[in-house]
């Protein structure tokens, strides 16, 4: 039954469009105003060329994106300050603003770019007026920059330089969220397009969908894949030919393996956080079952056993236990099995059926799809009290994959009877939706920190 169930959510699963050389422009849905404001003052460029990415855009997409920020308006601006003694800073605060980044660009002799770029609190610097003493070594009061968070500069090569943008965003957010920061990060997904020759593709690109990249095409269907801790390989599976075989791809190379090619299915790859294993799952005894595979002796272990099927398994954190859907119960939910002594204990108990799971990488929390009367959404459950909070309330909601820092989770949704891609923040307060255009995708799955 559950063999079933998940196969037809995989035929099902959202759809992403022809999108070669094109972004994934997210549709803000809901949660923009409960988000903070933040002042991204649009970088000076003191070239005579166009830049070739408008830096501040993209570092005020990156944080609205988050959830977490509200950028202004360029248009709503009291000002477009340089250096931190033009802030007007009352203009600021009278937008509900606490932090304000800004920088200029210039090219050197070499053709790469200069970025000098600053984040000022300015609740403090209104409070001080931009200026404050303090003592220094010598107990003599000087000048205090104490508004200033930070203040750096880069020389970055310009096919570089979206790249760096998104490397800012992350300084921006830990330094005002204390969590590290996701920009720098990958999305993959297998795109499905019916009028291709080859109409199973694989595609790598940013997390905001820029630099995508083909990485693997096939006539015959693509499925699961999951990135390596390194980010330098992806496990996915293949019917390649004409069964479900699990294979192991170098992104830079093109190296490809293949792993597991045992009778009957061979699926739902994942790896450990350390990168040594494989949790996979075979039906090569009869039923779904849930092992491991030691990539360097290629050592299998069964994990799960009976006549239920087990499926979906993903590592807690620590590597020492496994998630997995199982339908031992009638339905499917949610287990966890201590990979130590074998103990394991159902962990989802609301909603007729919880499957696709996976650990936040705290380990606080369980993200999967929860079916109820109003359908199958996204859901948060808390591991320490059981709590469960539905985060999403589109269309038949599944293939989760969370941010690296635990903030965010892409999954593929249908909106308006079209196959979309959307992302909702940890809390469930922001959502956002990238409409869809020509093909299907299945799967997307976020990549670690770059």
């Amino acid at each position: 039954m559950i063999k079933k169930l998940i196969t037809g959510l995989l035929i099902l699963t959202a759809s992403l469009g022809n999108i070669a050389n094109a972004a994934l422009e997210l549709v803000i849905t809901e949660g923009i105003d409960s988000a903070r404001p933040i002042g991204i003052v649009p970088f000076k460029w003191e070239g005579t060329s166009e830049l070739p990415h408008d830096v501040s855009k993209v570092i005020a997409s990156d944080l609205q994106r988050s959830g977490k920020f509200s950028p202004v308006p360029v248009n709503k601006m009291p000002q477009t300050p340089y250096e931190d003694n033009d802030i007007k800073f009352e203009e600021w605060t009278n937008l509900g603003v606490d932090s304000l980044l800004t920088g200029t660009i210039t090219q050197d002799a070499n053709g790469s770019y200069v970025v000098r770029y600053q984040l000022v609190d300015v609740i403090r610097g209104q409070l001080t007026k931009g200026q404050s003493k303090t003592l220094n070594t010598q107990g003599e009061l000087v000048l205090s920059k104490d508004h200033i968070l930070f203040n750096k500069r880069a020389t970055v090569p310009g096919e570089r330089l979206r790249e760096y943008a998104h490397r800012i965003s992350d300084l921006v957010y830990e330094q005002l969220t204390g969590e590290k920061g996701a920009f720098v990060t990958r999305i993959a997904y297998v795109v499905i397009n019916e009028k291709d020759q080859y109409q199973y593709q694989l595609r790598i690109a940013d997390y905001d969908g820029f630099n995508e990249r083909l990485v693997l095409r096939s006539k015959q269907p693509l499925m699961s894949p999951t990135w390596s801790p390194d980010g330098r390989q992806l496990a996915y599976v293949s019917f390649q030919n004409n069964q479900a075989e699990i294979f192991l791809m170098d992104i830079y190379t093109g190296k490809r393996e293949k792993l597991t090619s045992f009778p009957r299915h061979n699926g739902a790859p994942r790896f450990s956080p350390d990168g040594k294993t494989l949790s996979i799952v075979l039906s090569k005894t009869g039923s779904l079952q849930v092992y491991t595979l030691d990539l360097a002796t290629r050592k299998l272990r069964q994990i799960t056993r009976g006549r239920s099927n087990n499926t979906e398994p993903y590592w807690y954190p620590d590597g020492q236990s496994l998630i997995f859907t199982s339908d031992r119960g009638g339905k499917p939910q949610i287990y966890r099995v201590n990979l130590v002594d074998g103990s394991t204990n159902r962990l989802t108990w609301q909603g007729s059926q919880n499957l696709s799971g996976q650990i936040t990488p705290d380990g606080r929390f369980l993200i999967m799809v929860n079916r109820s009367n109003s359908g199958f959404n996204l859901a948060k459950q808390d591991l320490e009290t059981g709590a469960v909070q539905v985060l999403t309330n589109t269309l038949l909601d599944e293939s989760p994959s969370i941010a690296p820092n635990g903030s965010m989770v892409i999954y593929s949704s249908i909106y308006r009877k079209k196959n979309v891609l959307s992302m909702v923040s940890i809390d469930g307060r922001f959502k956002a939706r990238l409409p869809a255009t020509n093909g299907r995708v299945r799967a997307p799955a976020w990549s670690p920190f770059l």
